[in-house]
């Protein structure tokens, strides 16, 4: 039977997409919320919402407590936990099983064994899928320097407990080692609320390759195919597409048979996605488990026409999959950008700020999954992803210009972002020709300037800005574009 009322265990865009989910499905529907996302969307949206701590994640949004208290004392029957902050955190699962609540994603269990990354790894390497040279526990300050060279440099340090790009440091040499792996823990903690780190040999140059899985509580599974997540910013990716121009239906079918082999046998339940590195030379490794929904779904959901969310919904509720791989077929071509509140020309440094205007693109083909309305004010203490949008059309080429006209038309003032970066990414002959790698970024755009706007979209914008209040100072943050023309015309 269908829940009646579900609590968002999050915020931004990944929030608004579940609720929304949730409405399609006549389920009522809890936001929560910390003191700094009080005016946030997912708030408006809900039917109901709870303020569950400061600004601080591990005040709010990491507190297991909190958010269960809020799920009692609004009746909610199940947890949808998005991703990030508490999402694949095994004792966050444990205490929903415990207070009688149900958790939208894999069991406790489940999300110790593929989860950790430590365990995931032994668990592939077990069931003979290919994995790079690395260490199979976390490793303490002493021992990391040892295993650094039974490794070999280049190296990777991973955060054992998440993903996203979070705690990963490329180590080049013995001597750098002491500097990034402090780095890499605070960040990881700051994420995943542990400090755990792996230790993984770095592959120059490869695909990022994954593939999305559902299974249910029966024995039912199947898989979506794959996405391609090479273009990535310090391990963290910034678009996505489905399918991939370098996997064909061969390589297709052995990533899925060694992402479903590797699920089943966890025991794992709900959606999930099993991500793989792809040399040049068609030769692929394990390399971890996302045991949630990932940021990059939507290009998936248009190319199958499977709705992610509401397959959770449904598998954590207690139904079967209705879904059979046979009937799984792939249609066109789809690719997503994500919008962030950083300025690339400041090494991509959050933006904080009111969103004074925001028009969004409607165009054919275009979806916009977004977490941001006007008079919000953005935050510095989450992750600064506001908005993502995806370009679906019959073939890859057409996918990209419709994707260009779609960042082209969308307009954020207030918090600066990447829309330009991304139009330039999006550009390059080589995103076009396909021949991309997980350092495409770092190869072609080290030093990114953005052109020189001119002065008419610097009027445009000061009149925009003008409407977002009617009298006294601007808002606080507010940079009045005239300034920075006034700044070029002297410079």
């Amino acid at each position: 039977m269908m829940f009646r009322k579900v609590l968002v265990a999050n915020r931004g865009e990944i929030a608004v997409r579940v609720l929304r989910a949730c409405r399609e499905l006549g389920i009522r529907t809890v936001a929560v919320y910390s003191e700094a996302d009080e005016d946030s969307l997912h708030v408006w949206l809900a039917d109901e919402a709870a303020l569950i701590g400061p600004s601080e994640p591990e005040r709010s949004y990491l507190h297991i407590g909190r958010i269960l208290d809020a799920a009692r004392a609004t009746g909610a029957e199940a947890i949808h936990p998005g991703y990030g902050f508490l999402a694949e955190n095994p004792e966050f699962a444990a205490a929903c099983r415990d207070a009688g609540i149900a958790f939208i994603g894999p069991p406790p269990e489940v999300l110790e064994a593929v989860g950790d990354k430590a365990r995931a790894r032994r668990l592939g390497a077990r069931l003979g899928i290919p994995v790079l040279p690395g260490t199979d526990h976390p490793v303490g300050d002493e021992e990391a320097l040892p295993q650094a060279h039974r490794i070999g440099f280049p190296l990777l340090l991973k955060a054992a407990g998440g993903g996203g790009g979070r705690g990963m440091r490329v180590v080049r040499s013995p001597e750098e080692l002491p500097q990034l792996l402090p780095d890499a823990r605070r960040e990881a903690r700051a994420a995943f609320g542990t400090d755990a780190i792996l230790l993984e040999r770095y592959l120059e140059r490869p695909r990022h390759i994954e593939i999305q899985v559902l299974l249910d509580r029966y024995g039912g599974a199947v898989h979506l195919a794959e996405r391609e997540c090479s273009i990535q910013r310090r391990h963290q990716k910034v678009m996505e597409e489905a399918p991939s121009v370098a996997v064909d239906p061969t390589l297709r079918g052995r990533l899925a048979e060694a992402a479903l082999r590797m699920m089943r046998e966890a025991g794992y339940v709900n959606a999930g996605t099993v991500e793989f590195l792809v040399d040049r030379e068609g030769d692929f490794y394990f390399l971890e488990v996302n045991a949630r929904l990932q940021v990059e779904h939507p290009v998936t959901e248009l190319v199958t026409g499977v709705d992610l969310v509401h397959q959770q919904l449904r598998i954590a509720a207690g139904e079967a999959l209705a879904i059979r791989q046979e009937a799984v077929t792939l249609r066109g071509w789809a690719i997503q950008a994500r919008v962030y509140a950083e300025d690339p020309e400041r090494d991509f440094a959050p933006s904080a700020g009111t969103v004074l205007h925001l028009q969004e693109p409607h165009l054919p083909g275009v979806r916009v999954d977004s977490g941001i309305r006007v008079g919000q004010r953005i935050p510095v203490h989450y992750d600064p992803l506001l908005s993502k949008v995806i370009a679906w059309a019959p073939d890859r080429p057409t996918a990209i210009a419709r994707l260009r006209q779609a960042l082209a038309a969308y307009v954020v003032l207030g918090p600066t972002t990447n829309l330009g970066f991304l139009l330039d990414v999006l550009g390059h002959p080589g995103f076009a020709s396909g021949e991309v790698s997980t350092t495409f970024l770092a190869d072609h755009f080290p030093d990114w300037r953005a052109r020189e706007p001119s002065e008419e979209a610097f009027a445009v914008a000061a009149v925009l800005a003008g409407r977002a209040w009617t009298t006294g100072a601007p808002p606080q943050g507010f940079a009045d574009p005239w300034d920075r023309l006034r700044g070029w015309r002297m410079g």
